[in-house]
């Protein structure tokens, strides 16, 4: 028995239990080899005229036994010599497809396509096996080659039993694995069944090139007889056929204008377990310094679990048309978690077990266009489909939003063109530069206001007010938004040309304001002196008012554009209502986070008059009972739960 050349039993014992962490990959890696195998043949036949060969020949074989627990991968590639066995299986981390490619660098083609890297794929077989017997007749010889291992104490080299691998091919490799018994643990009786190995090709061996081919047991009905009674039951036999298991030919690798629309939408479907059709295909093929073909898509409904914690995103990659990471999330952005599909290159640096990715350049060059390319394909919907975009921006909008909220704002300048809004002046949907380019002269800020739901924040006496001055307001619904808007703080707007030829027009700073803000500024300047009079004029009511309420308030004021409420909640600083009664919800809330809260009254409605009047009079009972009742009924506008329900009820009993 000779010892593994190069390295220890340490390295072996490295390679088998530590490389890889999901053991299923085993039959992805000896899939791969006879691939590799393969196509070396059909090189030679490429560049050696004696070498006769035909394309329909060269397959894949899988077989199992399920009594003596063996799985069998053969090929009818180029085969191994006594002197390659021993090189290539008996030193580990030695790479016979790697060398390949380097010294046929400059010959290789779409024809050609080696998959090994790094001389280990084939040691993840004792993962699941404990004895590996490999038989190889090289192309051209008579003779077969047996290399024997249980990966512990070392391997044999010999010449091949009489009868081994003769038959089907008369040259090729014979990988035969014995499979370790199941443990509750380690479940290997899993890879002895039909599904269960059609199950491993499909997932990680789809698109290998050549036909990966075993033979399935089917049924059929038997023909029925000529003489057979009226109350006859169709019969039917089993049988074994030759299938070929995976699709070869992947369809992100064929050109968007040769594949139907149909094509795109089934592949979707049966990939990713979607019920509908897509609402976005995109496919693109990049070449040069960096080479890589991706198939996205735009899911046409939310998945269930989009928002949870146990969403997993993530685009499909592949490496040389073998699956390496079925969701690689280092190609996807956060806010772009939803979209689907697959990313192909031959250029990313792969770790050792070819199961994670090494962090470089290439990687990151590619999402980086992967990115582009989907903000380009939204944009583009929003411009040309607007309906099926409002209904994309339904199901995803949450994911843009939370991509400038979650990057402190610095994602806006690429995500804030793709957001939609409620109108409440024109009830519907719009952009942030729609409402821009609707505002009215003189107009610096973009308003919004915040709630739970767009009935309840349209009915707010701010909206109404802004309304009424000729100011739209964007109406905001989830929970996300205002905590998004305060990172943006503001919007870059620049006017469309009206015509061709027209000079660029200049980008305005828009401020993002909530209409509850008590800084806020619209009214027109004969109700601001008005306001300035009463205020001046009821100092002490006021003060009295604020002395009755408390820390509830930081003040009491008259607001200039308030009309038909009597009287409303405004806030001051960086956290709204809305933001409080979001942070109010968190399962760790302390009620230590609240608004800054100012109550605003109108000094034209009847019921500033009453308390006018209760602190002329001196009745300080009931000027304290309206100043409750007036902060408490704002407050239930604003959509928020009282302190005391039982309380205010009594009080407003007390008036009638």
């Amino acid at each position: 028995m000779k010892q593994f050349k190069t390295e220890s039993k340490k390295l072996l014992d490295l390679m088998i239990n530590s490389i890889y962490t999901n053991r299923e990959i085993f039959l992805r890696e000896l899939i791969s080899n006879a691939s590799d195998a393969i196509d070396k043949l059909a090189f030679q036949a490429l560049t050696d005229s004696s070498v006769s060969l035909g394309e329909d020949e060269l397959a894949i074989r899988l077989s199992y036994d399920k009594e003596a627990r063996t799985i069998t991968v053969s090929d009818n590639g180029i085969g191994m010599t006594e002197a390659e066995l021993d090189k290539n299986l008996g030193t580990i981390a030695h790479s016979g497809s790697e060398q390949f490619k380097e010294e046929n660098a400059d010959h290789q083609g779409d024809d050609i396509d080696i998959i090994g890297q790094f001389g280990v794929g084939f040691y993840s077989s004792f993962m699941v096996a404990n004895r590996v017997r490999v038989v190889s007749r090289a192309f051209g010889s008579d003779k077969a080659y047996a290399w024997e291992s249980d990966g512990i104490k070392g391997y044999t080299v010999s010449e091949a039993q009489a009868g081994e691998l003769d038959g089907a091919h008369d040259h090729g490799t014979e990988v035969t694995l014995f499979l370790r018994e199941s443990t509750d643990e380690d479940n290997t009786d899993r890879f002895l069944s039909e599904w269960g190995l059609k199950e491993l090709v499909k997932r990680y061996s789809n698109y290998v090139r050549h036909p990966v081919q075993m033979m399935v047991e089917k049924r059929r009905e038997l023909p029925k007889p000529e003489d057979a009674p009226e109350d006859y039951k169709p019969e039917y036999e089993e049988y074994e056929e030759l299938e070929t298991l995976n699709s070869m030919t992947p369809i992100w690798k064929k050109r968007s204008s040769d594949v139907e629309q149909e094509d795109y939408n089934e592949f979707y479907k049966s990939t990713f377990h979607d019920w509908e059709d897509p609402a976005r295909t995109v496919s693109f093929h990049a070449e040069g310094a960096l080479s890589y073909d991706a198939l996205l898509f735009i899911p046409g409904q939310a998945p269930f679990d989009l928002y949870s914690k146990d969403y997993e995103k993530g685009l499909a990659l592949y490496s040389s048309n073998v699956m390496i990471q079925e969701k690689c999330a280092e190609l996807l952005p956060d806010h772009f978690n939803f979209v689907r599909g697959v990313v192909d290159s031959p250029d990313v640096s792969l770790n050792i077990s070819r199961e994670t990715l090494q962090q470089d350049a290439q990687l990151r060059a590619i999402a980086k266009r992967v990115e582009r390319r989907i903000s380009s394909e939204l944009a583009t919907m929003l411009k040309d489909e607007r309906e099926t975009y409002e209904t994309f921006f339904e199901n995803f909008g949450r994911a843009l939003k939370f991509g400038i909220y979650e990057s402190y704002g610095a994602r806006a300048s690429e995500l804030a063109d793709l957001l939609l809004f409620w109108s409440a002046k024109e009830s519907k949907m719009v952009t942030l530069a729609e409402y821009a380019a609707a505002m009215p002269e003189g107009q610096e800020k973009i308003l919004y206001a915040s709630g739970e739901s767009r009935e309840r924040v349209s009915k707010l006496p701010v909206v109404h007010d802004a309304l009424e001055h000729g100011y739209d307001v964007l109406l905001c619904t989830q929970d996300v938004d205002e905590f998004m808007l305060q990172m943006m703080r503001s919007y870059a707007y620049t006017p469309e040309s009206q015509a061709d030829g027209d000079e660029p027009a200049e980008t305005r700073d828009l401020e993002l304001a909530n209409v509850s803000d008590a800084d806020l500024d619209l009214a027109t300047e004969e109700e601001k002196t008005a306001a300035e009079q009463a205020t001046k004029d009821n100092a002490s009511l006021f003060e009295a008012m604020k002395t009755a309420l408390g820390d509830k308030v930081s003040a009491v004021r008259v607001s200039a554009s308030l009309s038909e409420s009597p009287a409303r909640i405004a806030t001051e600083g960086p956290i709204s209502l809305e933001m409080e009664r979001v942070m109010m919800q968190a399962p760790d809330a302390d009620g230590s986070i609240r608004a800054e809260r100012i109550l605003e009254l109108s000094s034209t409605h009847p019921v500033f008059e009453r308390l006018v009047a209760a602190q002329a009079a001196g009745d300080t009972d009931k000027l304290e009972l309206y100043s409750s009742l007036l902060y408490d009924q704002a407050l239930l506008v604003e959509g928020f739960d009282l302190d005391d329900p039982v309380e205010f009820a009594k009080k407003v009993c007390s008036l009638m």
